[in-house]
């Protein structure tokens, strides 16, 4: 039998309550907030948003508090922060040496941010209401950005 968790918890950062919803995207689907481990990916990023730069072991912690990821291991959540640093979405920002071994700090890119910004804004809410020179301004980015990326 599959139980399905409520659709929002409130998560206390820096003394502030915030509703989040986990399961339900409101704007544009883009990676790393499409398919199984998109829920996980935005508490990353909120929890990220919150205190940076975190560990891997201090992501985890605070992942773990929040009721949806009570269960989650810490082989989990730092295999999901790998693998949005490979993507690009996060990035270690400190590498220090300490008793046990290498620990490192990540922090959010302008990548994860926009992506978080789609995710939680409608297409018609960043289209519409634009003024011409707006909507020039934002085209000639998008192809500027895109040229860039198949040049390389």
């Amino acid at each position: 039998m599959q139980v399905s968790a409520p659709s929002f918890f409130l998560l206390e950062l820096r003394g502030e309550q915030k509703t989040l919803a986990w399961d339900e995207c409101k704007g544009i689907a883009v990676d790393p907030f499409v398919g199984r481990g998109a829920d996980l990916s935005r508490a990353i990023y909120h929890v990220l948003e919150a205190n940076q730069p975190l560990t891997t072991r201090q992501i985890s912690k605070h992942v773990k508090n929040i009721p949806e990821f009570k269960g989650t291991s810490c082989s989990t959540v730092n295999r999901k922060v790998r693998d949005l640093e490979r993507k690009g979405y996060l990035q270690r920002v400190q590498v220090t040496q300490r008793v046990g071994g290498i620990t490192n700090y990540y922090q959010l890119t302008p990548n994860f941010e926009f992506a978080k910004y789609l995710d939680t804004h409608t297409a018609k809410e960043l289209f519409t209401g634009n003024t011409v020179g707006d909507s020039a301004t934002i085209l000639a980015d998008i192809k500027k950005a895109q040229e860039r990326k198949n040049s390389s």
